[in-house]
Parts: C-alpha cells; structure tokens; sequence
C-alpha cells in the first residue's frame, strides 16, 4: 500500500472534490442499503408475518430501527388499503431509493473525474520537468526509451491500475463498514461467523497480488528495452540499410517482442485468475453462510426469522460485490506499484548539479575563465587531471588532441553539465558552483558537431530560449550565419518546419541554423565544439565563415580536429589523456617539434 500512499499525495490539491466524492459514496451507499432493508418488510407481508406498528420508533443506526420506520410508514396504508396498498408503498419507495442511490454514484464519479484526470496530468509534469532538471550523467546511464516509457506507459499504468481504483477505494470500505454494521444489528452471532471466513479468502487473494507485482515490474522493464530497440533503430537507420542488417536488427527486435510478450501473458494469466478465485471464495463463504444460518432459522430456541435471514443473505450478497471489487483493486494497485516505483525512481532521482541557496548573481563577463587544478572523472575514471588554464576575455582559445583526450569533457563542466571532482572553475573570480545556474549559462552560446534542432519552424528554432524577440532579430542573426539565403528559399521561408532533428535540411544548412541561434543569444562566451567535422567543403567554408563572424570580440574555447580552423587562434592547448601536455600559438608549437607537429604532419600527410 505503500504506493498507494504516494500517489495519494498528488489528490491533496483536489481535497474539496475528495471530499464531495467521498461523501456522494457514502450516501449512495445508504441508501443502497436502505433499499435492500425494505425488502424485509416486503417479505413479511408475502409470509403474511407483518405487524403493525402505530408509535414512531425512537432513532438508532440499525437495521431495527429501519424496519420498524418502514413498518410505521406502511401501517396507515395497511389499514386504509390492506396488502396491496403496503405493496404499492414499498414498490414506491425502493423506486425512490435506487434512483437517489444511482444520483448519488454518478456524483461520486463526476467528482472523482477530476481527481483521476488532474492526478495523472501532475505525475507527467512532475516527471517531465524532473528529466529536465537532471543531471546530463544521469541520461549517460540510463536508456533513453526507459526514460520515455517511464513518462509513457508506466504513468499510464498508474492512470488505469491505481485511478480506475480509487472509486473503488473511497466507496467500497464505506460499503462493507456501513453493511458489517446493519448485518451486525440482524444477527450479531451469524456475522461473527463470517468475520473468521472473511480473512482466510484475503490472505490467498493477497499472495496472489504480491505475485502480480513483481511480474509488472518486469513487463515495464521490457517495455523500456522495447522502446529503446525502436529508438536505436529509426536514428541508425541509414547504417543498418547500407550494412544490409535488417535481417540482424529485425531478430533482434523479434527477441525482445516475444520477452514482452511471454512476459505479458503470464501477468494477464495472474490478473485473470483474480476475478474467479475471489469469486468462488465468495461463492464458498456464502455456502457455509447458508449452512451455519438456516440452521439457526431451523432451530426454534434461536430467534431468527425466515424473512430477517434472506435479507442478512440479500446484504451479505452486497457485501461481496464491494469486497470482491476491493480485491479487485488491490490487484490493480499491485499491478499498479511497480510503475510506481519507475517514476518515482525518476522523482527521487539525485540532481547532482544544485544551485546554492544564496548563489551569486553573475550578469556579465569582464576580466577571465579560470580553471584551477580542476579534475575530473567519470565513475571513478579519471577523465581530466589537474587542469590549469586561464582564458582571457576576448581571447580564442583551441583545444586539440586525440579522440578521449577530455576536451569536450573540459568545455562540458564550463556551463556546469557536470560538476569537476576537485578544484575550481572560476568566472570573473566567482566559483561557478556559488553562481546562478541561469545566469552561467546565459554568459554561453553553444555550436556542437551534432546540431540540435526540434521539429519546429526555422522561427522557432533559432528564437529557442531568447524569449521575446522580434522577427527581424531572428532574421539578422540568419544572415551573420549565412542561414539567410537558403532560408528564403524555402516553400514557407523562415515559417518552414524542419522535420524530426531538422531532416528536411542538409548538415550544413543545419549547423548554420545552430550558429544562427548563438547570435540571437549574443552570449560574451562561445563555446564551439568540432562544429565543422561534419560537412563537406563548401558548406565547411560557409559555416566557418560564419563562425569567424559569431568569434569576433568574444571569448571563444573552440575544439577541432581540423587544424587548420584555429591556426589563428590566441593560444592553442594540446591534451592528452585527460592532461594538458603542450600549450602555445601554432607557429611556436611547430617549433617545438612535440605532440601537436606530429598531429599536423599526419593531418598534412591525410
């Protein structure tokens, strides 16, 4: 139940409409139980066992009371119309009775739609701005299409396994309580008896759930593996049809899919017993019910009527119905937990990278970037060791190396994707950990080898996070990219819709579209990380063009393989494994005949 009580913080916005559904449940189930009561003054007057009663009985919650009302209400029409006038007045009043009881139901539902739509609408919003707010290490040891069955299927298990149940949970217990409590007044002993009946059907009910649990714990699990298969597949589609491994990739998939499946079958297996199982222990409880009471009707010592013990029969059958719902729900909620427990892995996840209660505002950029014997690591890999590098404002700075050397490790922990584990990155002498996160990454406009863009309009993509901005700004920032020109070209210019990650576009047209949203930013820092590798020659001159543009009176930290972009640059760092092995302009590196001669020689020699 333990899941059941987190997702019952998330009803206390909707306390009012709680209440209101709560308290449409309990008179829906009075006067459920009030029309099954009356049939006991019907059957008294079939059995010609009716007596009149002429002094208003005295209130008390029991079914006495209530028999003696309805025979009190009956008795002037048994006297003025006979038999067939009670009749009328009884078939009357049930009427009355099940239409107020069905009123009252559709109110518990019409509130309580609410609570489910609103509930299910917060755990997604929760969840997705919590995957915001991770850390990006966090995405680096998780699946991507675990993270999107989490947001997609798992809360919609919540929605039907857990919400579909809480009517059940606000209106069944009422139901047995206020039942126990009618059945207790017609014949204390006989419920008693029910009451050791009772448990043993839960306890074989409850085993069955805790199984159900774990076997939807592992169908999320595969579902996850699933969604990632089918992500995998539609980015690395253009490999696996030019590496004719469709044959592979489909056995693959088939592998996982009949996982989910087998998987699948045995929790349907386990959900379909429940129904039956709870029923036949109901069917047996009441047999032995039967047996017990009609004993005590038998027996003439005991003073048990034939009419009072078809309608304890009647409600000990209304109370199964509820109880059989509530194990119903109990199945649903087992089922329910371990989605549960999926998103609140999420929830609770750790957000490594926390902004300091009283962090400093940093608006601007004036003096330096400092690293002071930074190091890093990667689960206990040492990435970066002992970094000591000062970048003035308005400098260009290269970082060049091998592949795995820590350069766009070393530009990542710049705008604080990742904390160093020891020493200090200072801006302007502030530690960027005591600064607002806003505002260090508001000083940063970042171009990666791989452009990020979201299908949306060229607009909006190039507008992404500078607020409000006009559309000639937008444009302006096109043509110091070079974007302007093909932009136009398009059917519906600057309004065109670039398609899932900007595949309507070429590689070149979609880097300038990244540069484009830098200008917009018009951030004091750039940070441009292999923005060029990518492309072919002439959209390399157009983009690097247009880089030279976005670098001009700015601090830029740039990262090439192609030596021959930042020849120019203020001075050129050399790392290797995770260290900074040379330092200086290009014509003194040359000189120096080390690791960075040998890197031009080879790419001269390519």
């Amino acid at each position: 139940m333990k899941s059941l009580l987190k997702i019952v913080r998330y009803i206390i916005p909707y306390k009012t409409l709680a209440f209101l559904s709560v308290l449409s449940n309990i008179i829906h189930v009075i006067f459920h139980l009030l029309s099954i009561l009356a049939f006991i003054p019907f059957l008294s007057i079939l059995f010609d066992d009716a007596e009149p009663v002429t002094k208003k009985p005295e209130f008390s919650f029991s079914s006495d009371y209530v028999q003696d009302m309805f025979s009190y209400k009956m008795t002037p029409y048994i006297e003025q119309y006979g038999v067939e006038g009670a009749l009328y007045f009884i078939c009357v009043t049930v009427a009355i009775l099940f239409f107020l009881k069905n009123l009252f139901r559709y109110f518990a539902k019409f509130f309580l739609a609410s609570i489910r739509s609103g509930v299910v609408r917060d755990i997604r919003q929760n969840v997705f701005v919590k995957i915001l707010a991770l850390p990006l290490s966090f995405y680096s040891e998780e699946k991507k299409g675990d993270i999107i069955s989490r947001i997609t299927g798992d809360v919609q298990e919540v929605e039907w396994s857990i919400m579909n149940s809480l009517e059940m949970i606000f209106r069944d217990p009422i139901s047995i309580v206020l039942s126990l409590v009618f059945m207790l007044t017609i014949n204390a002993k006989l419920t008693l008896f029910s009451f050791i009946l009772l448990p043993i059907s839960g306890l074989i009910i409850g085993r069955i759930g805790k199984s159900l649990k774990r076997t939807s714990s592992k169908l999320q699990i595969r579902m996850g593996e699933l969604l990632s298969n089918v992500e995998e597949t539609l980015t690395g589609l253009r490999i696996i049809k030019a590496f004719n491994a469709e044959k592979e990739t489909e056995e693959k998939f088939t592998g996982i899919n009949e996982m989910y499946r087998a998987t699948m079958l045995r929790m349907f297996r386990k959900r379909d017993l429940a129904s039956p199982m709870s029923e036949f222990l109901g069917a047996l409880v009441m047999v032995i019910l039967v047996w017990y009471g009609g004993n005590m009707v038998i027996n003439p010592a005991v003073d048990f009527s034939g009419q009072e013990f078809i309608g304890y029969i009647a409600m000990f059958s209304q109370l199964l119905n509820p109880a059989k719902s509530l194990s119903t729900a109990y199945y649903n909620i087992q089922k329910g937990a371990a989605s549960t427990e999926r998103i609140e892995k999420v929830l609770m996840a750790e957000e490594k990278i926390t902004e300091k209660v009283n962090a400093v505002e940093l608006k601007e950029f004036t003096q330096s970037i400092e690293y002071k014997n930074v190091d890093f690591a990667y689960e206990n890999q040492m990435v970066l060791k002992n970094i000591e590098l000062n970048i003035e404002k308005g400098k260009t700075i290269a970082l060049v190396g091998q592949s795995g050397g820590g350069k766009s490790t070393m530009v990542d922990l710049l705008p604080r994707f990742y904390d160093p584990v020891a020493g200090q990155i200072l801006i302007d002498g502030v530690d960027i950990r005591d600064a607002k996160i806003k505002d260090l990454r508001a000083l940063m406009g970042i171009v990666s080898q791989q452009s990020i863009l979201f299908n949306d309009s060229i607009l909006n993509n190039i507008a992404l996070g500078a607020g409000e901005v006009s559309r000639e700004q937008v444009i302006e920032a096109a043509k110091i990219a070079n974007a302007h020109e093909f932009i136009e070209k398009l059917p519906e210019g600057y309004d065109t819709n670039i398609g899932d990650g900007g595949g309507k576009l070429s590689g070149g047209q979609r880097q300038r579209l990244s540069i484009a949203r830098a200008v917009l930013k018009n951030p004091p820092i750039m940070i441009l990380d292999e923005a060029t590798s990518a492309l072919d020659t002439e959209s390399e001159k157009l983009v690097q063009d247009a880089l030279y543009k976005l670098m001009e009176n700015r601090t830029s930290i740039v990262i090439a393989h192609r030596l021959s972009t930042i020849q120019h640059a203020d001075e050129i760092i050399v790392m290797q494994d995770g260290e900074i092995v040379e330092r200086g302009t290009h014509d003194g590196l040359i000189a120096q005949a080390g690791v960075y001669k040998k890197l031009t020689d080879l790419q001269a020699f390519a």
